[in-house]
């Protein structure tokens, strides 16, 4: 890593866990980054903007440093920016709400616009199945915010690369390439594992120590499947 985009432990991206709508995986992405970025001896700093539903704040806010922020609002992009200047020692995670881009096609700017004074980069990880409205989604938000760097990735769990044709074959992908993003797919964890980490509200880590044996190889296998993706698209 080059040490413009590393202080102190601390990454100088902001890591945008993105995809719009529910039921993607966006929450499951910000989990592996979190546990990621601290394999790594960096130090993450998490910023849940699911207010409703906080699933992954509630499960880190014991372990991660951690703050609800409501982006329906143009006071949560000031906060936003606010709280990634007051932790410049921390890689930021941001995990996205299930909401359309309405917010981000109006209020972002204040992000944007402090990137530079920030000495940040954006970097978006949008999560995407196999539906239409995922690549429409994902093109109305790098309209919205055109600086920031753009990873796409298919979630497994809706199969394996090769049926996610729409986005394969799209000019968004091609795009998306051009401009030095990457394509990846995240890797699948069995459902009675991931039902664990929700209902259980556990990290990553607090799983891979107190579910049972089988459970946690499973969640080992997978950690070591994410961990070869991240690092295609992770400083």
């Amino acid at each position: 890593m080059k040490d413009s985009q590393k202080v102190n432990g601390g990454s100088r991206s902001i890591y945008w866990s993105g995809g719009s709508k529910g039921g993607v995986g966006k929450s499951m992405l910000t989990m592996a980054l979190l546990d990621f970025i601290h394999a790594k001896g960096n130090r993450p700093f998490l910023i849940e903007c699911d207010t409703s539903n906080p699933d992954v704040y509630k499960s880190y806010k014991d372990e991660v440093e951690s703050e609800l922020i409501n982006l329906d609002e143009r006071d949560g992009w000031i906060h936003l920016v606010n709280v990634c200047d007051a932790h410049r020692d921390s890689t930021i995670v941001v995990n996205t709400a299930a909401r359309n881009n309405y917010s981000v096609s109006n209020y972002s700017g204040t992000l944007a616009g402090g990137l530079e004074e920030l000495q940040r980069k954006l970097v978006s990880l949008w999560v995407i199945n196999r539906q239409r409205d995922s690549l429409e989604l994902l093109k109305e938000f790098m309209e919205a915010i055109p600086d920031a760097a753009v990873h796409v990735v298919r979630n497994g769990y809706f199969g394996e690369e090769k049926k996610f044709e729409l986005y394969n074959g799209s000019k968004t992908k091609e795009l998306i390439e051009a401009k030095g993003g990457k394509s990846v797919t995240f890797p699948e964890l069995a459902d009675r594992v991931a039902d664990d980490l929700y209902t259980r509200r556990l990290s990553i880590g607090a799983a891979g120590q107190k579910l049972p044996i089988g459970n946690r190889m499973e969640l080992r296998r997978w950690q070591g499947d994410v961990k070869k993706v991240l690092e295609e698209i992770v400083d």
